[in-house]
């Protein structure tokens, strides 16, 4: 007899079901459990509580006296936090603003309540602020809120000096202020606001703190300070001059810039810059190229947060193939060509005032060079000049407005990529008219020398390369026969070059730029047409993906990143007051 069965299924029944819960309860009925907090009673059905609450799935089903009790008393709860998650157990909806968003975490941390506690935990980590951030991070850590803590500790590296300025600060301990004063990671336009930050936590509490002084101090790294601010400004304190053991780290810092001949054999952490590479920032595309291959003296500007391009002030001179950085919070436009010719001269923005000014022009005309900031200088690299590659490099101080000839590279290179790693140049591939290179050299400041580096995988020019948490990445270009869509990433620990996510369209002359924690592949050439197309690229997912076009450029640009901190108030953004999951 053939099977004669129906099966009925209302999918919308469980959906429909708990409205209609919610209504039961509200008018009191058919509960059979009371919560007491304090001097306040919440009814509730055992088995909504069960199946939606883990702390009470535990307690109902596992035999304990509370099973049977019909009133349930919970210590040291926020009543108003918890009737807003006994309300979230048959709504699946919760409010968290300002008032309220520690107090659900602590609770919602309580019962095991996963999704609250990761959108309260979302929820600061969104509204951080230099007043908050380390009151944050302890409150993180004291509910094992790992994300939490990360993002807070990523707060702080990137924007120390206004979080040093919070009172917060002032209260930390001293195994605290030794954690954060080690880390290689704190952005800093100088080593005189990690000096400055010590200080001013030793004069808070001045008799309790005064004998912890030398031992935060071995922490600030003396030998990167200017000769001048250590006369001026450290040997003048008179903590310092009352402590042994500070003159000497005085000493020793001093004898760093009075006996050039012996930094080889003073090398430790303390001469090693910090290097933050994670700032947040705006992106500025810079000069560039038209659709009919003309240059471009355009700028526009992309801010990360709410992915958009709007227009920049424009520079003085068109340039295409332009070297970019940006040192102190001002960008240097370097070189490049305007269409006629390659260019000798430099131009600095400055975003405060938003405006460019004219500095001191290089000894050597450059399109095609690499362009980076690095202790206090500017340096650029190689490029064309018009008539061959160049493997000279030099050197700009803006205290002086002069530029200075540096030591030459091993290779002539034109359309390499150039970063800073650790406190090196690193520049990779390019081409010497002839032959296009796979090799990489390092630039070390104090060494004065380059050296050979372990080659990338694929050769590349016209490549765009910087760095990310630690690693390099050389991403697209072209090896002489295709144009390339591949990356690659190096890893200065195991000394190795290793492929990561291709890009989703090929790109030479792509411009790259690393801010918050991501990667952007900005413009560029596919063999066909210059783009204006922008992607990006998450280190945690291996993943690239399209964001806004640009509207002003079609390839060729040079970028660089302006820290959020150099606009002002400008480089401030407001989300909402609440949140609801």
């Amino acid at each position: 007899m053939a099977d004669d069965t129906v099966v009925v299924i209302q999918k919308e029944l469980p959906m429909a079901a708990f409205p209609a819960i919610a209504d039961i309860r509200r008018q009191g009925q058919l509960c059979d459990v009371t919560l007491k907090v304090a001097d306040q009673k919440f009814s509730a059905h055992r088995i909504i509580l069960a199946a939606t609450i883990p702390y009470f799935h535990a307690m109902f089903t596992h035999d304990m006296v509370e099973t049977k009790q019909a009133e349930i008393t919970m210590e040291s709860v926020e009543p108003s936090a918890l009737e807003a998650l006994i309300n979230f157990a048959y709504t699946g909806r919760v409010v968290i603003d300002g008032n309220n968003v520690q107090s659900l975490l602590i609770v919602a941390s309580f019962l095991n309540m996963q999704a609250v506690k990761e959108a309260c935990s979302n929820y600061l980590k969104n509204r951080l602020e230099p007043s908050s951030c380390l009151s944050v991070r302890a409150f993180a850590d004291q509910y094992l809120c790992a994300a939490l803590v990360e993002a807070a500790n990523k707060y702080l590296q990137n924007n120390f000096r206004q979080v040093a300025l919070s009172s917060d600060f002032l209260a930390l301990t001293k195994s605290e202020m030794l954690e954060i004063l080690s880390r290689d990671e704190l952005y800093v336009s100088s080593e005189e606001q990690i000096f400055e930050a010590v200080m001013r936590w030793i004069k808070h509490l001045p008799e309790a703190r005064v004998s912890d002084l030398p031992e935060l101090m071995v922490k600030v790294r003396l030998p990167l300070l200017t000769p001048q601010y250590l006369s001026d400004k450290v040997a003048t304190e008179d903590v310092i001059k009352n402590s042994l053991q500070c003159r000497d780290l005085l000493d020793e810092a001093r004898d760093y810039h009075l006996m050039p001949e012996r930094r080889l054999l003073m090398q430790t952490f303390k001469t090693r810059p910090r290097c933050c590479t994670d700032v947040p920032g705006f992106i500025f595309a810079v000069g560039g190229l038209t659709s009919a291959g003309d240059s471009l003296s355009t700028v526009e500007i992309f801010d990360p947060l709410t992915v958009q391009w709007s227009p920049g002030e424009p520079m003085s001179t068109m340039r295409s193939r332009v070297g970019v950085a940006v040192l102190k919070g001002l960008l240097y436009a370097v070189g490049g060509y305007n269409g006629m010719e390659r260019l000798d001269t430099v131009e600095m923005y400055d975003p405060v005032f938003k405006r460019w000014s004219r500095v001191a022009p290089m000894k050597c005309k450059r399109s095609a060079l690499g362009a980076v900031s690095l202790n206090g200088r500017i340096i650029v690299c190689g490029g064309y000049d018009g008539v061959t590659s160049l493997h000279t490099c030099e050197s700009y101080d803006p205290e002086n407005n002069v530029w200075s000839q540096m030591q030459p590279m091993h290779k002539h290179r034109s359309a390499s990529g150039v970063t800073v790693l650790h406190g090196c140049v690193i520049a990779c591939g390019g081409h010497d008219g002839l032959s296009i290179f796979d090799s990489v050299e390092s630039y070390n400041p104090t060494r004065g020398e380059w050296v050979q580096l372990p080659p990338m995988k694929s050769k590349r020019c016209r490549l765009g390369v910087a760095t990310l948490n630690g690693k390099v990445y050389a991403v697209g270009g072209y090896d002489g026969c295709v144009f390339l869509r591949s990356v690659e990433r190096y890893d200065p620990d195991t000394q190795t070059w290793e492929i990561v996510a291709p890009m989703q369209v090929k790109r030479s002359r792509v411009a790259v730029a690393a801010t918050y924690g991501r990667l952007y592949a900005i413009g560029g050439y596919d063999g066909q047409t210059n783009l204006n197309s922008v992607e990006m690229y998450d280190p945690h997912t291996d993943e690239w993906k399209f964001v806004k076009n640009m509207s002003a450029h079609e390839g060729g640009v040079g970028v660089g990143v302006i820290p959020m901190d150099s606009f002002g108030e400008e480089g401030t953004h407001f989300n909402d007051n609440n949140h609801e999951i």
